[in-house]
């Protein structure tokens, strides 16, 4: 069994770097605590809206597809009924791409939970995204449920803090590969990024204390595989 994350995530999470910023040109003022608190709430409220969704449903959200399989829109339209939005939910015709007349003006409608804090991003684009790939949450093509997450719900990464934003209904996650880097994180507050765990807690590390071999251990579900927490999120053991 992997080593818990919550004890050790606060520790991680006080430590910044500089690093440069995907979609910004000009310098920001360093982040301030209550950005980064808001932005650890922004992911609390997402680990919240998740569990409800999965004990409504039986699974965990995945992007909604067409009668050919295809991704039409992203996971986050789904919980939106779970995050005091039902209204706009409403709106959103899920058989019509993210694009379609009827849904593309819905962008500008971004709940705020998924907004850019602190940074500059195009209007309706958001940096919370979860990983699509083998053995993640948001594998495309397979049905997850909180059981599948066999290395523990609090060693497994739901959502991230992007290295670069996406637009928000439409599906498009972190494509992750066992034999490719983990993708650019930290696009919010300077290479520093918060990350929501299975369980619902919300950890930080920054891009480049992370070991990389370590870190994607949290990315997988259930690789089985044991892992030294400190190393992944680069935590100087005293």
């Amino acid at each position: 069994m992997k080593t818990p994350l919550a004890s050790v995530f606060l520790f991680a999470a006080a430590a910044l770097i500089a690093a440069p910023i995907p979609k910004q040109s000009e310098k920001l003022p360093p982040a301030t605590e209550k950005q980064l608190e808001q932005s650890q709430n922004n992911l609390k409220q997402l680990g919240i809206a998740i569990h409800s969704y999965h004990d409504a449903v039986g699974k965990m959200p995945a992007d909604i597809v067409d009668k050919d399989g295809k991704a039409i829109l992203s996971w986050r339209v789904l919980l939106l009924p779970y995050m005091e939005e039902g209204e706009l939910y409403k709106e959103f015709k899920l058989d019509e791409p993210w694009d379609s007349k009827a849904n593309k003006p819905l962008l500008d409608k971004i709940p705020k939970v998924f907004a850019a804090i602190r940074v500059k991003a195009e209007k309706g684009q958001t940096y919370y995204r979860g990983f699509n790939g083998p053995d993640t949450v948001f594998e495309a093509g397979t049905k997850q449920t909180l059981l599948s997450m066999t290395d523990g719900t609090s060693n497994t990464i739901m959502v991230v803090e992007a290295g670069e934003p996406c637009i928000w209904t439409k599906p498009d996650d972190l494509i992750y590969s066992a034999k490719k880097p983990v993708p650019k994180l930290g696009g919010l507050f300077d290479g520093h990024f918060h990350f929501l765990m299975g369980d619902g807690s919300v950890s930080g590390a920054d891009t480049a204390k992370i070991d990389g071999e370590e870190f994607r251990k949290f990315v997988t579900k259930g690789d089985g595989m044991a892992q030294d927490t400190a190393k992944a999120l680069g935590i100087e053991k005293k």
